[in-house]
C-alpha cells in the first residue's frame, strides 16, 4: 500500500516538473526572443538616433502671410505634423476610448489586453497605441504566415517599450495621429481635417468629428465616407457611433451627448488637397519652380551637403500672399469671366463669325494657326514619340474621341463635361476662351498679396501673371508722361493742341513716318495733360513722346523693374511692348511709392521641420524717381477714375438699357476715395488692362485670348474697362469690406516741396466727364510699328 501511494507520489512530482519545466522553458523563450529582438536577430531595429528622428516623408507647407495654409508639395505623402497642444482634447478621448483605455497606464505593453488576446483570439486590445506607432514607424506587416507575424509582435514591443522611454505620452499621442493615412491624400490628422471637413484645423474639430476619424483607424478604406461615390457614409457613420458609444462607456462623454450624437449625421465637407485645386493654384506652381532653383543653388544645402527635397523634407514657406485677399481676387475673376465668356460665345456663333473664334484671318490663316498649335501640343508631343507618323498624328485629331471639356455652367460655376469631339475641334473650343491674369501688391513693402494667373488650373495651366507676356496698350502711357514730368517739369493742367502730329522716320529709329490717329477723330482746340491721358488722347501722348524720346522712356520702364523687350520706337508710347502682368504691377509700384521701385517680393522665410531658418528675404529697392514727379504722376492718373475710361468706378447706378450691363459684372462699385489708375486696350481689342493703385496697394488685371486673333468684334466689349476693371472693382470693394484688412482709402503722400500744380480746377470745364456708363472707348494704334 504504501509502495503504491509512493509510486503516484513519484508520478504526480514528474508532471509538476515536466509543467516547471515547459513554463521556465516557454518564460525563457520569450525572454530569448525579446533579448533576440532587441539585439536585431529579428530584423534591424531603429537606434537611439531613429528613435529620436524617425525618418517620414513631410509634405512642404506653404503659408500665407495671415498664417493659412495656401497647400502643400509632396509626391506621396501629405502629411504636414501638428503638436499635441494642437489637437483637441476629445480627439484625444475618443482615441484613447476607442484604441487603448488603459493607454495612461501601461508603458508600451497592455499586459491585460494581450493576455486576453493569446486566450479569446478575436477579441483585441492586443495593440496599444504605442505599439501601432512602432509599427507604423519602424515595421512593415508580414505575410499571413503566423510565425513571422509573432515574431514580428516581439520586435513591436521592443520599439514600444523604448518609445514610451523616449517620450512623453502626449508626444506618442501626437505622433501616432501625424503618422497615419487617412486616405484620399490624408495622411496625417492634419490632413485629414482639412480634407474631410473643409480646411479645418485639428484643433477646430467638434467632437463628432474627432469621433468620425478616430473611427477610421482602424480600417482607413473600409471607413471611409467617400469611397463607393459615398455608398460607405452609413458605415462609417455606424463606426464612428461605435467610438461615441466607447467614449460614453469611459466617461468621457455622458449618455444624452452619445445619444444625442448618434442621430446626426456626418456633415462631410470634402475639401480635396491636391496640387492643381485650392487656393492660389497658379501662385503654388510659381512657387514650385521657385523652390527648384533654391533647391539647386549650392549655398542652400543640408549640413550632410545634400539638397532639400520639396515633397517630403517639411518645409515651411511663409509667403506674403493673404489669403483673404486671394480669395477675394479669385472671386471676383470667378464671378466676371463666366459673364464675360458667355457674351464673347453668343458674338462668335458661326451665324455671326464664320472662323469663330478668329477675327481678322482668312480661313487659311485659321488652318496654319491651328496647324502649327497642334505641333505644339501634348498630344502631338506623346504620339511623335510612340512613333507614330505625322500623317498618322494629323488624321488622329480628325477622328472622334471621348473626353472631358472645361465649361462655365449658367450660374457662373466651372465644371467638367464629358463628351465625343475631334481633338481638332476641342483646340478651337479651347481657343474660344478668354483668360485673366491679376497681381497685387503692397508698393511700399513690395509683398504680393495675391496671384490669380487664370481661371481654372486644372485645365488651363499657363500662369498669365508671370509667363505670359502681352501688348499693354493705353497702360503705358503713364511711362512717357511721367518722363515728361521728369525732364521738363509738365503739369497735370498744361495744354496741348489735339492736332495731329506725325514722327518723321529714322527721327527715332523708327522706319517710317509714324502719325497716330485719336478714336474719336477729333483733332482741333487743345486739353489738358490729366484730360488727354484719363482719355487715352493718342496725339497728345505722341507730342510728348516727341519731346523726350523712345530712349528716356525706355529707361525709366527698365528702372521700375520691367525687363520685357522695348524697342527704341516712337510707337511704344501706344503700348505696343510685351510685357507681363508681374512687371506692370512692381513698375506702378513705383509711382505709389513716392518714386522708389521696390521689387516683388513672394517669399519671406523658408525653415525646415524643426523651424531653422534656411532663407530670409532681402527687400532690394531703388530711386528712379523724385517723389515729386512720382506724385505728380499719380495726380494724372487719378483723372483716369474721376473723368475717364476709369470712371465708371465711381458710378453708384445702372442704366435701365445699353449693352454695359451684360458684363459689367459687380456694378455699381461707388468708390469714393482716392483712386489712380488706367485702362489698356490693344489693336483689334486682343487685349484689355486695368492698372489700379491706392496708397498701400497697387493691382494690376489683364483678361485676352490665349491668340489675339481671338477678340470681340467692337471696342464697346473689347476695351480694358469692359474687360478687366469690373474684376479690379470687385476685388477692391470686397478688400475694404473686410474690416480685418487695412487697405487705405487715404489721398496719396503728398511731398512737401511740391512746385508743379496738380489742382486744375479751373480746367473742370474741359475735362470731357461722361455721366453714362457708355464711356469713352479707348483708342488703339491704327499700325503697331516694332
Amino acid at each position: 500500500m504504501a509502495k503504491t501511494k509512493k509510486a503516484e507520489a513519484t508520478g504526480f512530482d514528474k508532471y509538476i516538473r515536466w509543467f516547471w519545466m515547459l513554463f521556465l522553458g516557454g518564460f525563457l523563450l520569450i525572454v530569448l526572443l525579446f533579448l533576440l529582438a532587441s539585439w536585431g536577430a529579428l530584423g534591424e531595429m531603429p537606434d537611439h538616433t531613429q528613435l529620436e528622428n524617425p525618418k517620414t516623408n513631410l509634405a512642404t507647407e506653404v503659408i500665407s502671410s495671415d498664417g493659412k495654409t495656401l497647400g502643400k508639395f509632396y509626391f506621396r505623402d501629405n502629411r504636414t505634423p501638428v503638436s499635441y497642444d494642437e489637437l483637441p482634447e476629445h480627439l484625444v478621448h475618443a482615441l484613447i476610448a476607442t484604441e487603448d483605455v488603459r493607454y495612461m497606464e501601461h508603458s508600451g505593453i497592455d499586459g491585460r489586453g494581450t493576455l486576453r488576446a493569446v486566450l479569446k483570439p478575436g477579441s483585441g486590445g492586443a495593440s496599444t497605441i504605442t505599439q501601432q506607432l512602432a509599427k507604423q514607424l519602424f515595421t512593415k506587416r508580414a505575410s499571413s504566415n503566423k510565425v513571422k507575424r509573432v515574431l514580428q509582435k516581439f520586435k513591436e514591443w521592443i520599439i514600444a517599450i523604448r518609445l514610451e522611454r523616449q517620450y512623453t505620452k502626449e508626444e506618442i499621442v501626437a505622433q501616432y495621429l501625424n503618422i497615419v493615412d487617412f486616405d484620399n491624400n490624408a495622411d496625417g490628422i492634419r490632413s485629414a481635417a482639412r480634407i474631410y471637413f473643409g480646411g479645418k484645423e485639428p484643433k477646430e474639430l467638434n467632437l463628432k468629428e474627432s469621433a468620425m476619424i478616430v473611427g477610421m483607424l482602424v480600417n482607413p478604406s473600409l471607413y471611409n465616407p467617400l469611397k463607393d461615390n459615398g455608398k460607405r457614409a452609413v458605415r462609417t457613420k455606424q463606426r464612428r457611433n461605435v467610438v461615441l458609444a466607447q467614449m460614453a462607456k469611459y466617461d468621457y462623454i455622458t449618455q444624452k451627448e452619445k445619444d444625442s450624437l448618434q442621430k446626426t449625421d456626418l456633415d462631410i465637407h470634402y475639401n480635396p488637397d491636391s496640387h492643381s485645386s485650392g487656393t492660389a493654384t497658379y501662385f503654388r506652381e510659381y512657387l514650385r519652380d521657385f523652390m527648384k532653383k533654391w533647391a539647386d543653388d549650392p549655398k542652400n544645402r543640408k549640413p550632410d551637403g545634400t539638397k532639400y527635397n520639396l515633397n517630403n523634407d517639411g518645409l515651411k514657406i511663409y509667403t506674403t500672399i493673404d489669403s483673404r485677399m486671394q480669395k477675394y481676387a479669385e472671386l471676383a475673376v470667378a464671378r466676371h469671366m463666366p459673364r464675360l465668356q458667355a457674351e464673347f460665345f453668343k458674338q462668335n456663333t458661326p451665324e455671326r463669325n464664320k472662323t469663330a473664334p478668329f477675327r481678322d484671318l482668312s480661313t487659311s490663316e485659321v488652318d496654319n494657326l491651328l496647324n502649327n498649335a497642334m505641333k505644339r501640343g501634348e498630344r502631338w508631343r506623346i504620339l511623335k514619340k510612340a512613333g507614330k507618323s505625322e500623317k498618322e498624328i494629323r488624321a488622329s485629331f480628325l477622328k472622334p474621341a471621348k473626353m472631358t471639356i472645361f465649361k462655365w455652367e449658367k450660374d457662373g460655376s466651372p465644371s467638367e463635361v464629358d463628351t465625343i469631339m475631334k481633338p481638332i475641334d476641342s483646340m478651337r473650343y479651347y481657343k474660344s476662351f478668354l483668360h485673366p491674369g491679376m497681381m497685387s501688391m503692397d508698393p511700399q513693402t513690395g509683398h504680393v498679396k495675391a496671384w490669380v494667373g487664370g481661371m481654372n488650373y486644372r485645365h488651363f495651366q499657363y500662369d498669365h501673371v508671370k509667363q505670359g507676356k502681352r501688348q499693354v496698350g493705353s497702360t503705358f502711357k503713364p511711362f512717357v508722361y511721367a518722363t515728361a514730368i521728369n525732364q521738363l517739369h509738365m503739369s497735370p493742367c498744361d495744354k496741348l493742341p489735339l492736332a495731329p502730329l506725325t514722327i518723321e522716320a529714322n527721327k527715332y529709329g523708327n522706319s517710317k513716318a509714324w502719325t497716330p490717329k485719336n478714336d474719336d477723330r477729333n483733332y482741333d482746340g487743345e486739353v489738358t495733360l490729366k484730360h488727354a491721358l484719363a482719355n487715352s488722347v493718342n496725339t497728345i501722348t505722341a507730342r510728348l513722346m516727341d519731346k523726350v524720346g523712345p530712349q528716356p522712356v525706355a529707361e525709366l520702364a527698365k528702372n521700375l523693374g520691367i525687363t520685357s523687350d522695348i524697342p527704341l520706337v516712337p510707337s511704344i508710347a501706344l503700348g505696343t511692348p510685351d510685357i507681363s502682368v508681374y512687371e506692370m504691377v512692381g513698375a506702378y509700384s513705383g509711382f505709389a511709392n513716392q518714386g522708389v521701385y521696390t521689387k516683388p517680393v513672394m517669399v519671406t522665410t523658408i525653415v525646415d521641420k524643426n523651424d531653422t531658418v534656411l532663407y530670409q528675404f532681402v527687400p532690394e529697392t531703388r530711386d528712379v524717381l523724385s517723389a515729386e514727379t512720382a506724385y505728380v504722376t499719380v495726380k494724372l492718373m487719378e483723372g483716369v477714375t474721376q473723368s475717364g475710361s476709369g470712371s465708371r468706378l465711381r458710378r453708384t447706378w445702372m442704366p435701365k438699357t445699353g449693352v454695359y450691363p451684360e458684363i459689367i459684372t459687380g456694378y455699381p462699385y461707388e468708390f469714393k476715395n482716392p483712386i489712380a489708375g488706367k485702362t489698356g486696350t490693344t489693336q483689334n481689342q486682343s487685349d484689355g488692362w486695368f492698372m489700379g493703385m491706392v496708397p498701400n496697394l497697387v493691382t494690376g488685371v489683364w483678361v485676352g485670348a490665349e491668340d489675339r486673333a481671338t477678340h470681340f468684334r467692337s471696342i464697346t466689349y473689347g476695351q480694358g474697362a469692359a474687360m478687366a476693371l469690373p474684376i479690379w472693382g470687385m476685388y477692391m470693394k470686397s478688400c475694404y469690406e473686410d474690416e480685418t484688412l487695412d487697405v487705405s482709402k487715404s489721398s496719396f503722400v503728398k511731398p512737401s516741396n511740391l512746385s508743379i500744380t496738380v489742382d486744375c480746377t479751373d480746367y473742370v470745364g474741359d475735362e470731357g466727364d461722361s455721366q453714362g456708363l457708355s464711356l469713352p472707348e479707348e483708342d488703339v494704334p491704327d499700325e503697331l510699328e516694332m
